[in-house]
């Protein structure tokens, strides 16, 4: 006999908020509705395909990867082992990007290594007015922007393949952000948990955990309009470090901030004013 809901999501072997998101995948149900249907038994075929997705997800598979989406910034995207699973702390980033974005002119904007396309599609949702372009090393992530654009009707958004700058679409641009590969590729915990899973090139790139973000901060300057924002997502060990890569870059009214975690997560810098 198959189980009833409550009996598979406890016998599933995970934490009961996992196993309702894979339950409500198979069954094609919100949280709410597994909560009042909670003693309704399961058809062999629904126990069956949750148990093999539980069991995934015990081997240590991400709950993003297993149902293919994930939500930021009220945005359902679609996700892939291709792209970084989006993170709530990256949504600071977002947060300070728009806090200095103009909502009422065109501001043209530059999202480098967009992966599934959540801060390019986050701002251009929020500041329909501006000229946002979205970049990306791997074909793979740039198909998952282009189609998590058009599910969300952000068809605006432009997408281009690049190597950080080399290849992206000339500026100069009011704002870059870029939440790129910041683990030292020693870290240990690269081979631990969800991120086994997701794209290494994504996690981490160079000799050591700031080569990425030293590239990015030190070609800003030619690309950005005087007075241009820079925003940066770093690890929560880095702020000093990438405080100084935005002064040696000559950036000016240099800020940092907290994630939701309390974990410095952001830095932001203006390009100097022409005089």
């Amino acid at each position: 006999m198959a189980p009833t809901i409550r009996g598979a999501i406890e016998a599933s072997g995970l934490v009961p908020v996992d196993a309702r998101v894979l339950l409500g995948h198979v069954l094609g149900r919100d949280r709410a509705w597994l909560v009042a249907h909670a003693a309704e038994p399961l058809s062999r075929a629904e126990a069956d395909a949750f148990f093999a997705l539980a069991k995934r997800r015990r081997e240590g598979e991400p709950v993003a990867y297993l149902v293919g989406r994930r939500e930021f910034w009220w945005l359902d995207l679609v996700v892939s082992p291709a792209v970084l699973i989006p993170r709530p702390e990256t949504e600071t980033l977002v947060e300070v990007a728009l806090a200095r974005l103009p909502a009422d002119r065109p501001v043209r904007v530059l999202d480098l290594g967009t992966g599934s396309g959540a801060i390019a599609l986050a701002i251009a949702k929020e500041r329909p007015l501006a000229e946002v372009t979205a970049t990306d090393v791997s074909g793979e992530a740039l198909d998952v922007a282009r189609g998590n654009a058009a599910r969300l009707g952000l068809g605006d958004v432009a997408f281009a393949c690049a190597d950080w700058y080399a290849g992206a679409p000339d500026g100069p641009y009011d704002a870059i952000v870029a939440n790129p590969p910041y683990i030292d590729p020693a870290d240990p915990h690269l081979a631990e948990g969800d991120l086994r899973f997701e794209p290494r090139g994504a996690l981490t790139t160079g000799s050591t955990g700031l080569s990425s973000l030293a590239a990015i901060v030190a070609g800003a300057p030619a690309r950005l309009a005087p007075g241009g924002l820079l925003a940066v997502e770093h690890g929560f060990d880095q702020s000093e470090a990438v405080c100084g890569l935005f002064d040696d870059a000559g950036f000016v009214t240099i800020e940092t901030f907290r994630d939701l975690a309390g974990l410095w997560r952001v830095v932001a810098g203006r390009s100097p004013l022409t005089t």
